[in-house]
């Protein structure tokens, strides 16, 4: 099988990007930017996947769709969300930090995550450590935001970190990020980062897709 008919596979079988997962209609918007900010948050935790989209959904679903929102809601209002989604293990933590984060969004961007964007000035490097400033947002939770928001932020593209990159191996893919992305359209990346990423957390998905 080919690189382009292997991530041609990983596409079409593994190739949902998280925040389409968790019900996130990624634009260039502060709600949804927002919300993806959020659903790195959880995911960064050592924690299933599939249980840090579903605590996401249930946030979203309770109404904690933005930073004021997410604020004005009470602790124990996000604890309990975090729990109908199945987040228990670390439900109490990061209902602090989720507060504690949408406090400090709405304080210094008035809430809206494309205030770090212009802050850090088209570098990538410096967008990692300012995410990094959110409670709760540590280098993976930062890694997750960006490549998942490559698609919208151009200066991100091509976002395949060490985790994408490990799932690139496992599927016999170039370990190098301006290879892989060459093997996709554009618009693709964070769907095929998504997949990637799948991939380093499961052997069978890469099993999958080398067949």
């Amino acid at each position: 099988m080919s690189e382009r008919e292997t991530v041609r596979a990983l596409l079409q079988r593994h190739g949902r990007t998280y925040a389409e997962e968790a019900g996130i209609r990624l634009r260039d918007t502060p709600q949804p930017l927002y919300r993806l900010l959020v659903l790195a948050d959880l995911l960064s935790a050592r924690i299933r996947a599939s249980v840090a989209v579903d605590a996401a959904r249930c946030l979203f679903e309770a109404g904690m769709k933005d930073a004021r929102s997410m604020a004005q809601a009470t602790w124990q209002q996000r604890v309990d969300a975090l729990g109908h989604g199945g987040y228990r293990r670390y439900d109490e933590r990061t209902a602090t930090q989720l507060g504690d984060g949408a406090e400090l969004l709405l304080e210094r961007y008035g809430g809206d995550v494309r205030g770090m964007r212009e802050e850090a000035g088209g570098d990538v490097e410096r967008l990692k450590d300012v995410l990094q400033q959110v409670p709760g947002i540590g280098p993976a939770g930062a890694d997750i935001f960006l490549r998942e928001v490559q698609g919208i932020w151009p200066e991100a593209h091509p976002y395949l970190d060490g985790k994408a990159l490990q799932g690139a191996g496992r599927c016999g893919l170039p370990g190098d990020p301006q290879k892989l992305a060459r093997l996709v359209k554009k618009e693709q990346t964070p769907a095929l980062a998504a997949a990637l990423v799948r991939a380093a957390l499961d052997k069978a998905v890469a099993d999958d897709v080398r067949g």
